[in-house]
């Protein structure tokens, strides 16, 4: 039987061959909550009372109120160190970076199976893992009991092509085809992107993509692992990872096949209130729309790529004096590098001001929360209403060369 990549690795956790449509039980690898879905799955793992199994693969991430913005948020806090302490999980403290970022830096390896009470889980499929956002009490379960229960999703083949070209960037080839599918045109999907263009992307471009197939409704994203997953271990962990380069078989079945040439590909925004709303940004900066507010972070957009590629257009420039411009890198490791490159300084004498490693303005906790009717353009992977905070604003999303290019004119503008 030909399979595709994410039921080979399924296949693996399950212990027998499996294909699309099977209900079954899989072995995990990694298991983690953050500190908005946590203390939930930390009632469910009390009830429960079997304690967790492979503590030190259960990770527990404090980072969308990185720090807290109020009493509540740091009690949650206090219940999630005490059950780390409990039941000796992983810690990741305020201000160490994002979850899915410090689990590219410090935990998942090709092969993986890989399940968070995050939607944003999927990230980790840039690896050649199957990675998946469950439910608080679904992921309790798993983290007793040390397996997952799904069915094996179906698959949707991305061919890509050629190559991307600055200012053209990982997070317009993702956001074009979320518009080219739809929020909903991908449920409960795996998409697989393969082809050469996948090649040419880097590993800090993978995690971005891969991060946002939640956004078209698939189940998880995931690419084959190469030798830049192996270098990318290396670089964030100081070791070398020997694996077999994962990929799917030829022959295997697809629901439906779509190719991309990524040397064709232009700047992208996804506008208010959805992120399937995609249009060019060459085709939105006619309506001139007046930004309030700029947001460079999150786990995709706050990477050390990303914040070069920002800094490109924003060095030696001043931005518009009526926004408000956050730069926040998506983990310590990130920060520590941007500051010693020069970026954070080259950022801050544009005007930015810099945020706590972390989720930052992304989910509406903290750290730039928008006001009634104003516009932010971020480099966030949401822009529902009220996700920042105010139910009345306006989020529209782009790759940080375009938010960068916001920051200095004051509109959407072409980086």
């Amino acid at each position: 039987m030909k399979q595709t990549l994410t039921e080979k690795i399924l296949s693996a956790g399950a212990g027998r061959k499996v294909k699309a449509g099977e209900v079954v039980f899989v072995n995990i690898d990694w298991a983690l909550v953050q500190d908005g879905t946590g203390p939930l799955t930390m009632d469910v793992i009390e009830e429960l009372g079997k304690g967790v199994t492979n503590p030190d693969r259960q990770c527990i991430f404090l980072d969308h109120a990185s720090p807290s913005s109020k009493s509540e948020l740091s009690d949650n806090h206090i219940k999630l160190r005490k059950a780390s302490e409990k039941y000796s999980m992983r810690l990741f403290e305020v201000g160490e970076g994002v979850c899915h970022q410090l689990m590219a830096e410090d935990c998942v390896v090709p092969g993986d199976v890989v399940v968070g009470a995050d939607s944003h889980t999927c990230m980790a499929g840039a690896f050649g893992a199957f990675a998946s956002g469950y439910g608080s009490t679904d992921i309790a379960v798993a983290m007793a009991t040390g397996k997952i229960w799904l069915k094996v999703p179906s698959a949707i083949k991305i061919v890509l092509e050629g190559e991307l070209t600055y200012p053209t960037l990982a997070k317009d080839l993702i956001l074009y085809l979320i518009g080219e599918l739809g929020a909903s045109g991908a449920t409960y999907k795996a998409l697989e992107f393969t082809g050469p263009g996948v090649e040419t992307l880097s590993m800090e471009s993978r995690l971005t993509i891969c991060n946002m197939a939640i956004e078209a409704g698939a189940k998880n994203g995931i690419m084959p692992a190469d030798d830049k997953v192996a270098d990318y271990i290396l670089e964030h962990r100081g070791v070398s990872f020997d694996f077999e380069r994962l990929r799917a078989d030829d022959g295997a079945e697809y629901e439906r096949e779509i190719k991309i040439n990524l040397s064709e590909l232009k700047p992208q925004v996804a506008a208010p209130h959805s992120v399937d709303n995609v249009t060019t940004v060459e085709e939105l900066q006619k309506e001139k729309i007046k930004i309030d507010q700029v947001f460079i972070g999150t786990c995709t957009g706050g990477r050390l790529e990303d914040l070069r590629d920002a800094e490109k257009i924003t060095r030696g420039k001043t931005k518009n004096p009526n926004v408000r411009f956050i730069i926040t890198p998506a983990s310590k490791k990130i920060f520590l590098e941007a500051m010693r490159e020069g970026l954070l300084d080259s950022f801050m004498e544009t005007g930015a001001m810099i945020g706590t490693p972390g989720c930052g303005p992304c989910v509406g906790i903290q750290g730039g929360i928008l006001g009634q009717g104003e516009a932010c353009l971020s480099t966030a992977n949401r822009n529902f209403k009220g996700r920042m905070g105010c139910g009345e604003s306006f989020i529209y999303l782009a790759s940080p060369a375009t938010a960068a290019a916001a920051a200095l004119s004051g509109e959407i503008s072409s980086p």
